[in-house]
């Protein structure tokens, strides 16, 4: 993982249980209030952390782990381009 792909994941498993972890906290957190009271929003911070921050973060982070080896950038003379990369088989 380099300094561009900072939000992505080792895998796309990995990625999609951090989301379910995140997620699923974060709706409990809110849905636990009519039980438990304000308690319940301590598992928000718990989702949180497993997103990484943000929502906006871990979806940065899926498209990055779904494209991670896939695609290229090339800078030439401050020029930018996205390629796919082609792999032998």
């Amino acid at each position: 993982m380099t300094d561009r792909q900072s939000f992505a994941s080792a895998s796309l498993p990995r990625h999609l249980v951090r989301g379910t972890l995140g997620f699923g906290a974060l709706a409990g957190s809110v849905l636990l209030i009519p039980a438990v009271g304000p308690a319940g929003l301590l598992l928000a911070p718990l989702g949180l952390l497993a997103l990484r921050g943000c929502p906006l973060c871990w979806t940065i982070g899926l498209l990055q782990t779904i494209s991670n080896g896939r695609l290229q950038r090339s800078c030439v003379n401050g020029h930018c381009e996205l390629s796919a990369v082609r792999h032998a088989r």
